[in-house]
């Protein structure tokens, strides 16, 4: 399984992005995905998840209410509707997907859980 992420980029204070993570390979709808996000001077972070399903999603409380992370299994891509941005949010967002399909409830915040990584994409907010 190979992630591509990309939709980063420059924005200003409340502004909003949407990042995109399209996925190769035919077991997509068996993997549960996340965003993670690396901050300068900090470790990275989990973001939000979404399960193999599509019927529910689990947030990080920094991003809870603001950002909305989606799947569309027929074209095997992952999404995160970035709203209300603000200049903490500034990071490299990865993607990353579960391809044992093995992910448990309790393990979704850690990134062990999970088994491939996209290569980031920047999102730098302004203030």
């Amino acid at each position: 399984v190979q992630l591509q992420a990309s939709g980063g980029g420059l924005v200003q204070a409340g502004g909003s992005l949407r990042l995109s993570c399209a996925a190769s390979g035919r077991t997509f709808s068996r993997q549960t995905m996340g965003w993670f996000r690396h901050a300068p001077g900090k470790d990275r972070e989990f973001v939000a998840t979404i399960w193999r399903t599509g019927y529910s999603t689990y947030y990080s409380d920094s991003v809870k209410g603001r950002f909305t992370i989606s799947r569309d299994n027929a074209k095997n891509t992952l999404y995160l509707q970035m709203n209300s941005l603000k200049p903490e949010d500034t990071a490299v967002y990865y993607c990353a997907a579960d391809i044992r399909g093995s992910m448990i409830l309790s393990s979704i915040r850690r990134e062990g859980s999970y088994d491939a990584w996209g290569q980031g994409t920047l999102v730098t907010v302004s203030s």
